[in-house]
């Protein structure tokens, strides 16, 4: 990457932070970028350590690399990322915190991935270090260009990311310096919001996220329930004020109503003195409700529901306990049990139908994110039928009047027909999950789905049909593609047949998808073509057998009918010859191929020729033209082959009986 400056400032805000602070400004100047793309910008906040002798020995060992700047100590890190940024020259910002450290290759991959999308904000892969877990959900998979409210971004809302530093200045973004702790998020909330766009680079470890030996991390320095309160309220008033009501703010208030919320609660709330923690939660209370309405009960998990009534009706001893439940409940590695009735799903958390407490039902309903767990032991086909095995269920819900059906439905219209399949036992299935308290020992089934009948009796639409289970008991169902669970020796490979059926042979296939791996039955070469796996690759006069002309090939199919892959040679006066291709040992079809013509059974005439198996033909390659002709004798009288002259590059040979009178002129030379 050329560039004619810094293409990335990156601003280290430095307090007491040796031994972290080689590593970290190492990293920099290691990077895959090179030095001439950046410039390192370090605010030493006042430190009393050993950061200022090390940043000068890092200053003399990176001429030219490292801008230091010392000021009082600010008291966190807003002050010095905002002095920093007031120096910086680059067309991107980066900010690292001094504890951490970079991947070699990070920058230039947020670089290109902003340069190459035209994004203003880069996320990179953030590993954790020394026991520190950051969060994971937005490194699924690379995004080129998203934005806060189709991804999972804005659960990350630390600074260490990529900023173009247009967007930073056009909106006046810098960081609250009233804020002791939380300050990152206003800024990031912003710049996401002003963003024309964010990418996510997901395949490289980026930003390493270390939690110090001696616990110093800013965050972890700030105690007690008041400076989250500050940032918490911030937040609220942002979104409030930023994004209108609907389903975009309901998720951007997800992430607060959980982590934040769940946060304050656990590590500083159940600390507090008694009367500190009334204070705290009628805070809390009047801080959410501008966010709050009753549609946010579909956006939170469980959990979270239950917590939120309790703080927004502040019900302090219900909060407490709901905390201890929760620890327990961790520690326990079991999943809370179900209250199953009426065609609900119910988690049966404390007060749960407790009329003391009135906490309505739609705090524990969870028949929408019931589990479905599956597991196939088989999945192949023979002839025109899919056979399937394995076993599914629902988690925690036991296998009493199990229901489930097979789905198939074509991926561009919608159609859909439900199959009933055979359940079968599964003792034991269970055991090694939550101790084995929730048993599913009617989980198994068996199915058999012939395509020539599977649509109500009749043969199922040229498509993609893709395969799911509507898995059911006790009333409760829930549908999952299936085929990304499986054993083993359950093949994934895409298996391309031509088989017989009432309305003649046809293109079946059975794939899986890519990313997830789950079973598709393509019908009709949508994405799995017949022509591409059948080759014919030469033709040539057999070495050993006279007048046998030679195909070889290969074919890649996993079946198709008896006989019905020929080599058909056809003559100008509509006379036809077959020759079947052999099958390989075993009756197998796929492999390469010899098929041999006699041509003294072929009658005179230009015969052409194709590689034919039902519908599907592909032209046979020619002979050489220097390829010499073939003589026999048929009934005394002399007979020969040799190429014909045909427009293009197929197959022709020209076999006639020899013109006596012409052969003995032209050997007399007449």
């Amino acid at each position: 990457m050329t560039v004619t400056g810094p293409l990335i400032s990156v601003i280290i805000a430095a307090y007491n932070a040796m031994p972290y602070l080689t590593r970290c400004v190492e990293s920099v100047a290691a990077q895959s970028i090179g030095k001439a793309a950046l410039e390192v910008i370090v605010v030493d906040d006042g430190s009393t350590d050993g950061t200022p002798a090390e940043l000068k020995r890092l200053g003399a060992a990176h001429p030219g690399l490292l801008r230091v700047v010392t000021q009082e100590n600010s008291g966190g890190p807003a002050g010095p990322r905002n002095h920093g940024l007031d120096l910086a020259r680059g067309e991107f910002v980066f900010f690292l915190d001094a504890d951490d450290h970079l991947g070699p290759e990070a920058l230039e991959r947020m670089a290109v991935m902003a340069e190459k999308n035209g994004t203003d904000v880069v996320l990179g892969k953030m590993v954790g270090e020394g026991g520190r877990r950051p969060p994971q959900s937005m490194f699924r998979r690379n995004q080129p260009r998203t934005d806060v409210f189709d991804s999972r971004v804005y659960w990350t809302l630390s600074p260490m990311k990529l900023f173009r530093r247009s967007l930073v200045e056009e909106h006046h973004l810098r960081f609250p310096t009233d804020l002791p702790t939380g300050e990152d998020q206003p800024f990031v909330a912003r710049a996401y919001l002003h963003a024309s766009g964010i990418s996510v680079v997901a395949d490289y470890d980026c930003v390493y996220w270390v939690l110090r030996a001696d616990e110093g991390n800013i965050t972890l320095r700030t105690p007690g329930s008041e400076p989250r309160l500050r940032f918490l309220s911030r937040m609220v008033d942002l979104l409030v004020d930023r994004v209108p009501p609907g389903p975009g703010r309901d998720h951007l208030a997800h992430r607060h109503l959980t982590v934040e919320v769940g946060s304050l609660i656990r590590c500083h709330l159940v600390h507090e003195p008694r009367d500190e923690q009334h204070k705290t939660l009628a805070r809390l209370a009047e801080t959410l409700a501008p966010l709050w309405h009753d549609g946010l009960h579909d956006v939170l998990p469980p959990l979270a529901r239950l917590r939120m009534h309790l703080v927004r009706h502040t019900m302090l001893d219900e909060l407490l306990e709901l905390d201890r439940y929760e620890r327990e409940l961790a520690e326990s590695g079991v999943s809370a049990p179900l209250l199953v009735e009426d065609g609900r799903a119910y988690v049966r958390h404390p007060f749960l139908r407790d009329p003391g407490r009135g906490v309505p039902d739609a705090c524990y309903d969870v028949t929408a994110l019931l589990s479905a767990r599956h597991h196939l032991t088989r999945a192949e086909l023979h002839g025109t039928t899919l056979h399937l095995a394995g076993h599914a269920y629902l988690h925690r819900v036991a296998t009493h009047d199990v229901a489930t059906e097979l789905v198939l439905r074509e991926r561009g219209t919608g159609t859909e027909f439900r199959l009933p399949v055979t359940h079968t036992d599964t003792p034991g299935l269970g055991d090694d999950e939550d101790k084995g308290r929730y048993p599913y020992e009617r989980a198994g089934f068996e199915a058999a789905v012939d395509v020539t009948t599977a649509a109500e009796g009749g043969p199922l639409d040229d498509g993609l049909w893709d395969v799911s289970l509507d898995v059911a008991a006790q009333g409760l169902s829930k549908e999952v593609r299936i085929g990304c669970k499986r054993a083993d020796d359950v093949d994934a490979e895409p298996c391309v047949r031509v088989v017989d059926t009432p309305a003649g042979p046809r293109a079946l296939a059975l794939y899986t998808t890519k990313p997830y791996g789950n079973f598709t039955l393509d019908l009709g070469e949508n994405k799995h073509r017949v022509t591409p796996r059948l080759l014919v690759d030469g033709v040539r006069w057999a070495r050993d057998i006279p007048n046998r002309l030679e195909f070889s090939g290969r074919c890649s199919l996993a079946s198709y009918p008896d006989d019905a892959l020929r080599i058909v040679l056809s003559e100008e006066g509509g006379r036809t010859a077959a020759f079947p291709v052999p099958r390989g040992e075993e009756g197998r079809t796929d492999g390469p191929f010899t098929v041999g013509v006699p041509v003294e059974r072929l009658g005179a005439g230009v015969w052409t020729g194709e590689l034919r198996l039902g519908a599907w033909g592909l032209p046979l390659p020619q002979l050489p033209p220097s390829t010499a002709p073939v003589k026999w004798r048929r009934l005394g009288l002399p007979w020969y082959a040799k190429p014909a002259q045909r427009k293009g590059r197929c197959f022709a040979l020209h076999v006639a009986r020899t013109d006596l009178v012409k052969a003995f002129t032209r050997r007399l030379g007449l």
